[in-house]
């Protein structure tokens, strides 16, 4: 018998004060923080496996995490400087 396996994106935020905040899209509220990108890495995958188990102990369904499309778009930053208005 095979061994089911769940895949989740995970987002990996760095933080200004060091480390990285890890979240799970698709299972909201699951939120960790390692002090590095391995740690952050293994205090996910802990997060992810205690909340599945929670879930299948209080009956509820799995979510499943559909193939996310990931794209970074640049946007023009706009200038501190005001602009007059075209009318008053």
């Amino acid at each position: 018998h095979m061994e089911k396996h769940l895949r989740y994106t995970v987002l990996f935020q760095e933080e200004p004060e060091g480390g990285f905040t890890v979240t799970v899209p698709a299972l909201p509220g699951c939120i960790t923080y390692g002090e590095n990108l391995d740690e952050a890495r293994k205090m996910a995958l802990d997060a992810i496996d205690c909340y599945v188990r929670s879930l299948v102990k209080d009956g509820e369904s799995i979510p499943s995490d559909t193939e996310p499309v990931v794209a970074s778009l640049t946007v023009k930053k706009p200038s501190r400087r005001r602009r007059a208005l075209a009318h008053a």
